[in-house]
């Protein structure tokens, strides 16, 4: 897709500035250092400042700094009062707040509203270093600070609230976070082309309230932008199918259709040729064209205009066809341009060899960042994700174009890991990115991309369009591993499996070459119901690739294995597809330690079935089908217990379920049944509690009832653990550096990130 200008084409805002900080400063000292009075930009964080590009205050960070700009880091800020918010002085720009790479109260909190006491992206892995809500209390401090100095926000829990969004905390639909906040300015998405236009424009004086026309942002206004023709959501999408997509250069009789006509019309003659008239193309019809979404006030109030409008918003994520969308909030509204441009190769490639020093902060000493420790020898290859899984927000943030770095840039990240990276040993953990394997594809069609508004390239099945050949990816694998002084690359990110079948020599090469033992994959259920809403293919693709990997691991002289990832209570999820769901595990011999609740993220598609009962990946209407919605927590429980059916913390509940669907002969001690009947033990252990497990006094229960209680309420995201001697917790799991989701660039899952990249080993595996 062509843009006006690159990142890398804009004259330097300080043309003196030649040289890259060591570090972007954290104090006053470290500019007087580097001779500064003042920074241009302050970024607030509520990340511990990790100089790496799977970081989004570092990548944004250097990428202002090549633009001329002096860049300071406010990291992890105070926020009950302001001083720590002005330790650097008043910007000459603008602030740039995010929450991080993980939207705040993901990181606060666990799928069951639990609050967590560890935080993988804090040095020391402590928790409660940024506030809930972070992007609307860091802003609030930023302009008791300095009241005159605009606020950019951007980073993942921005990008995912730029609209009016249903927040799974509070259960209710909330207010687009820019009017919560009161910013400026919302940059959503990773936001590098949008940020150097902001930044050049205020540098060259323009006020910040007048950008309001920059792609991959969003602003407040009173009325839509002049020229703009609009159209109302409901003629796009009520009642009928979605209006077909117009010839993208305006021709109406393309083909012959025009040709056909009674044998003897006279299609030629002897006339004497006429004057062709010349007319200047049609604009395109999304061109200066913006959706009325219905507004806050409705969609608030009314589930299906909730539906509807997120399944507006999904609809125009293409840049080559996307309409801005206006949306009322009371008497103002929100402005959402359509998104930016992907990055080209050569402009990845610029971003990603920034002089990053691929280390944290010095400030923070020895300490620990169990978010880093993940990520330091990981590399990522590209951005983006054409997938469309309803429970990710990546395509949402990143987009379904893949964005991806050339093979000589990888490799030279491999070799500045080899220089930077303290006691690295020669094994790079993951060369990937959202997926695996989806480096360098992308429609074949030019037209075609430019015009789609499919939520996704692989389903309900592959698109013809697409190109699955794994050449690209193949090549660079070995082109990794040949490296001097590298001893193994390993391929951490998940795998798309249902790609990965298409050229079966990637499955070759990445079994033979490039899996540890295990490998991770997410079917994420066995049944079509919930897989349907998950926009997940069947087992079908599952069976086809571990045939391959199987053979292709004997073949290699190697044992090894898959590990699926499985979500509970997604919408569309019912009980009785779990316990199918259970009997595969068990007839699988597979024996999950931690497992994925359902955890309804903002702007997500399934967030949408969770919230409304409604099926939003079809035609919005009264007579649309209604979702199963496993929401009430004895069913979400009961969906957990059935996956981890081996835990006997879960076999009562389990069994009671089964009684009350007519299942009883799965409860037993034979081969075929899914839990046991219940032993003397057990009636022991309930009779013991009954008459005086539990301290009527204060309520508490007994030790035997409280660990099966821990047991049974631990999830993937926070586990249950005493505390050292030295008061730290003997739990050190975090997320993984996602750098984009948001603030974060390299567009993983949301999940905190785990010392074990497998996950952890089945039983009968270990």
């Amino acid at each position: 897709m062509q843009v006006e200008s690159t990142l890398f084409t804009h004259p330097k805002y300080r043309s003196e500035q030649t040289e890259a900080a060591p570090f972007l400063p954290m104090s006053r000292k470290e500019m007087k250092k580097l001779g500064w009075d003042s920074c241009d930009i302050i970024i607030v964080t509520g990340d511990a400042y990790v100089d790496h590009p799977s970081f989004g205050m570092a990548v944004i960070g250097r990428m202002l700094e090549s633009q001329g700009f002096r860049v300071g880091i406010i990291s992890q800020p105070d926020w009950s009062n302001k001083e720590d918010f002005m330790k650097l002085g008043k910007p000459n720009l603008y602030f740039g707040v995010t929450s991080g790479n993980m939207d705040s109260m993901i990181n606060r909190y666990t799928a069951e509203r639990r609050m967590r006491h560890d935080d993988a992206y804090t040095a020391g892995n402590i928790g409660g270093k940024r506030p809930d809500r972070a992007v609307t209390v860091y802003t609030q401090r930023c302009k008791e600070a300095y009241k005159q100095v605009p606020v950019v926000i951007g980073g993942i829990e921005a990008s995912l609230r730029r609209m009016a969004h249903y927040d799974y905390w509070s259960d209710k639909v909330r207010r687009s976070v820019i009017l919560d906040a009161k910013a400026d300015i919302l940059a959503y998405g990773n936001a590098e082309r949008p940020l150097v236009e902001i930044s050049h424009r205020l540098a060259a004086g323009e006020s910040i309230s007048d950008m309001h026309d920059i792609r991959g942002t969003t602003v407040i206004r009173k009325e839509p932008l002049a020229e703009w023709k609009g159209m109302d959501s409901r003629k796009i999408d009520q009642l009928h199918k979605i209006d077909p997509i117009p010839h993208p250069y305006g021709a109406d009789d393309v083909g012959c259709k025009n040709m056909s006509g009674p044998s003897d019309v006279k299609i030629f003659d002897n006339e004497a040729p006429k004057a062709i008239s010349v007319q200047a193309p049609r604009p395109k019809p999304w061109e200066k064209t913006y959706v009325l979404l219905p507004s806050f006030e409705k969609v608030s109030t009314d589930k299906y205009l909730y539906a509807h409008a997120s399944r507006i918003l999904h609809q125009e994520q293409n840049p080559g066809c996307a309409r801005a969308l206006f949306q009322r909030h009371a008497e103002r509204a929100i402005w959402i341009n359509p998104p930016a441009w992907p990055l080209n190769t050569d402009e990845m490639d610029g971003v990603f060899g920034l002089p990053y020093k691929r280390v944290p902060h010095p400030s923070y000493g020895d300490d620990k960042i169990p978010a880093y420790d993940m990520i330091k020898t990981s590399i990522n290859i590209m951005r983006g994700c054409f997938g469309g899984c309803s429970f990710c927000s990546i395509t949402e943030h990143e987009g379904r174009i893949i964005q991806s770095r050339s093979q000589e840039s990888i490799l030279n990240e491999i070799k500045d890991i080899q220089d930077k990276v303290p006691g690295f040993t020669g094994v790079i953990s993951d060369l990937g990115g959202p997926t695996a394997n989806m480096y360098r594809l992308g429609c074949k069609s030019v037209k075609a991309e430019k015009t789609c508004r499919r939520l996704s390239c692989v389903f309900p099945s592959i698109c013809g369009h697409l190109d699955t050949d794994h050449s690209a990816t193949i090549d660079l694998y070995r082109a990794a591993r040949n490296v001097p002084g590298i001893k193994k690359v390993l391929i951490a990110s998940g795998v798309r499996y249902d790609l990965a079948t298409e050229d079966p020599r990637y499955v070759k090469e990445l079994a033979s070459h490039h899996v540890g033992g295990y490998l991770k994959i997410a079917p994420e259920h066995t049944e079509d119901g919930p897989l349907n809403k998950m926009m997940k293919p069947g087992m079908g693709s599952y069976e086809k690739f571990k045939e391959l990997f199987d053979k292709y691991s004997k073949e290699a002289g190697k044992k090894q294995y898959l590990i699926p990832y499985f979500i509970s209570a997604h919408p569309g999820t019912t009980n009785e597809d779990m316990v199918n769901l259970a009997l595969w595990l068990k007839g699988e011999k597979f024996k999950l330690d931690q497992v994925q609740n359902f955890y309804p993220s903002p702007m997500a598609n399934a967030t949408t079935m969770y919230h409304t009962g409604l099926n939003s990946l079809k035609n919005v209407k009264h007579t649309s089908e209604k979702v199963t919605v496993p929401k009430k927590g004895r069913q979400r429980k009961l969906h957990k217990a059935l996956l981890r059916y081996h835990d006997p913390a879960g076999w009562p509940m389990i069994r009671e379920a089964l009684i009350e669907m007519g299942r009883e002969e799965l409860i037993g001690n034979s081969s075929s049944c899914l839990v046991p009947t219940e032993s003397r033990h057990e009636r022991e252990a309930i009779r013991n509690k009954g008459k005086g497990g539990a301290n009527k006094a204060d309520n508490k229960p007994s030790s035997a009832g409280k660990k099966a209680f821990t047991r049974f309420s631990e999830d993937q995201f926070a586990d249950r653990k005493p505390k050292s001697k030295a008061g730290s917790t003997s739990n050190k799991k975090g997320g993984k550096a996602s750098g984009t989701q948001e603030g974060s660039v390299n567009g993983q899952r949301q999940r905190p990130a785990k010392k074990n990249v497998w996950g952890t080993t089945p039983k009968h595996q270990r």
